[in-house]
């Protein structure tokens, strides 16, 4: 008997039967979903309507650039450049100077943010470095409510509540103790720049706060582990880690702020004193841009009148333009367009 293996056979089985729901499901996944050609009209039609509205954002501020340039062409006439630079104001022999107007804006404005900063950082730096997560929603949410208010409700709050309280104690204590610097000098009235720049604060905290919170979070963890890890204290890391890589963005957070007051009006109107003089002490009266186009523009009678007030309105709306262009512009440096961590 030979030892040689014997040839295995061959068994051709017979291909299992196809079940006809399961053939008919493959043949529907293999069949082309669409036949025929697609029409591009739709695509086309939603295209150039997207364009449109964007173009309709540019053309309506180019309406509004080119309103304001008309309106004010009597005032350009008559006064020139010297119309910044003059300080009389007098509807009744057509004298007209920006210059009260400036100054209340820029001096309530800065007071505004000597105030508002340091509030606005320490809230940011707590929610995002020490504050409990429970606690840190609440708190954001809080705090961003606050942009949420009309400008009109803060003007009553400050009428009733910060107008009483600047009179009998926080003005008074002023004048004793820093009356020798002249800021804080004169009868304690309530209202006045004081009271103007304290309310600005007030409204701006959100808007620096919540920018710059965002901005926080973008600073790269291990930036504040290294930093603790070299042997930091927590303010150390705070200062060295987190503050110094995002002070751009806050810095555009700031000045962000400044251009929401700058453009502010029914608040501040309440409580500045609407009078156009250039005073050194706090205490005195005011006037803004903002506010004596919320004032004067609906009394205007003679067309010079009317053209003076359209160009001060142009003169707020091209600086209000370039505050925020520069805002965004310090934003972006240290984003660089990517979105921040979430919060919670």
């Amino acid at each position: 008997m030979s030892n040689q293996a014997l040839p295995r056979p061959r068994f051709n089985a017979p291909p299992p039967e196809r079940d006809p729901k399961v053939a008919l499901k493959i043949e529907a996944s293999t069949t082309p979903l669409l036949h025929g050609k697609v029409s591009e009209i739709p695509d086309a039609f939603f295209g150039w309507v997207m364009r449109l509205c964007g173009l309709a954002v540019v053309a309506l501020l180019g309406l509004i650039v080119y309103q304001l340039i008309v309106g004010s062409e009597l005032s350009w006439q008559a006064f020139g450049w010297k119309f910044f630079w003059h300080s009389d104001w007098n509807p009744v022999e057509d004298q007209y100077g920006a210059l009260p107007f400036m100054f209340g804006t820029i001096v309530s404005s800065l007071l505004a943010l000597v105030i508002a900063i340091p509030l606005s950082v320490g809230v940011a730096v707590f929610t995002t470095e020490m504050c409990p997560i429970k606690l840190r929603g609440i708190l954001s949410f809080t705090t961003e409510l606050l942009a949420a208010i009309p400008s009109v409700v803060y003007g009553l709050w400050a009428i009733f509540v910060l107008v009483p309280l600047l009179r009998e104690y926080i003005q008074p204590f002023l004048a004793k103790t820093l009356g020798w610097t002249g800021l804080f000098s004169g009868p304690p009235y309530g209202i006045g720049m004081l009271a103007a720049g304290v309310i600005l604060a007030i409204m701006v905290i959100p808007i620096i706060s919540s920018i710059t919170r965002e901005v926080l979070t973008v600073v790269p963890q291990h930036q504040r582990e290294a930093v603790l890890a070299l042997g930091a204290t927590r303010w150390e890391m705070i200062r060295m880690g987190v503050l110094r890589n995002a002070r751009a963005g806050i810095m555009g957070a700031i000045i962000l702020g400044l251009g929401r007051a700058l453009g502010e009006t029914m608040a501040v109107t309440m409580v500045i004193g609407n009078r156009p003089e250039i005073a050194k002490s706090l205490f005195a009266p005011g006037y803004t841009m903002a506010s004596v186009l919320a004032n004067e523009f609906t009394e205007a009678t003679g067309d010079l009148y009317l053209s003076a007030l359209i160009e001060i309105g142009l003169a707020l709306f091209f600086v209000t333009i370039v505050v925020n262009a520069l805002a965004r512009l310090l934003v972006w440096s240290v984003t660089r367009g990517q979105p921040a961590r979430s919060l919670a």
